[in-house]
């Protein structure tokens, strides 16, 4: 299997030395943004920042502190540990699809970040300073309840990726990981299609890129996504979800 993105391939200025204020199909992009008063929306577009990211560069760093909670407005991002855990092996935690948000537990409890967040590919992110997102949860009921189902939305997330970690069939772990991209409520943006490469995807299921095209393969004969030119498209989440491998 080929190495992850170079990290140290980025831009020479810091993210919030390239950052820039969202336009209006930006804004448009935010799930929770609409939940907001007229106030709290006011803040918000004054507050929230947009940046462009290369692939391999880091959003979040292990030990880094909190600054902003983050969202991905296009791309493709990966959390995961990189082998800087106890035992020293690479964890892959989540894929991160368009329309997500994430690390509001690490904001909540202003911790050091203990995962590291980068970019698959070429990316746009948008952020909230952690003032920002305090200030959002002491006024606003339909924050407190996106934040809320988040934090329940992305345990489950992790409970899957348990499970995921002890699938033997390799057909099963691609189909499981793709269905974790395609959440509805993590990842609203993606929709029924996923641009994603062999490659990426098998950076995120820690399979070779020939294992992951075989499994695309069974899973597009078994009728459960279909492939198309530059991503995957799923007709029915359920289906693939619950897919078991037939040998």
């Amino acid at each position: 299997m080929a190495p992850d993105p170079d990290p140290n391939a980025r831009a020479s200025a810091p993210l919030a030395q390239r950052s820039r204020r969202a336009g209006a199909p930006e804004l448009a992009g935010i799930p929770w943004l609409p939940r907001l008063g007229p106030a709290e929306r006011e803040r918000v577009v004054a507050d929230l920042r947009v940046v462009d990211v290369a692939a391999g560069e880091r959003i979040c760093r292990i030990g880094r502190p909190v600054t902003y909670w983050f969202g991905l407005v296009d791309g493709l991002l990966k959390m995961s540990n990189d082998g800087t855990g106890a035992a020293g092996m690479p964890i892959t935690f989540a894929g991160l699809s368009p329309g997500g948000w994430f690390g509001e537990g690490t904001v909540l409890k202003r911790e050091p970040y203990r995962y590291n967040v980068q970019a698959l590919r070429k990316s746009v992110v948008a952020g909230i300073p952690a003032d920002t997102f305090d200030w959002l949860l002491d006024r606003s009921i339909g924050f407190n309840r996106f934040v809320m189902m988040q934090l329940n939305e992305r345990l489950g997330q992790f409970i899957a990726a348990r499970e995921i970690d002890r699938l033997t069939n390799p057909d099963e772990r691609v189909a499981r990981s793709l269905a974790a991209l395609f959440h509805p409520q993590l990842y609203p943006g993606v929709g029924e299609l996923l641009r994603i490469t062999q490659q990426e995807l098998a950076y995120l299921v820690g399979l070779s890129r020939q294992r992951v095209n075989e499994a695309l393969r069974a899973l597009q004969s078994a009728g459960v996504i279909r492939i198309e030119y530059g991503g995957l498209r799923v007709p029915e989440l359920e289906r693939l979800r619950t897919y078991r491998h037939a040998g």
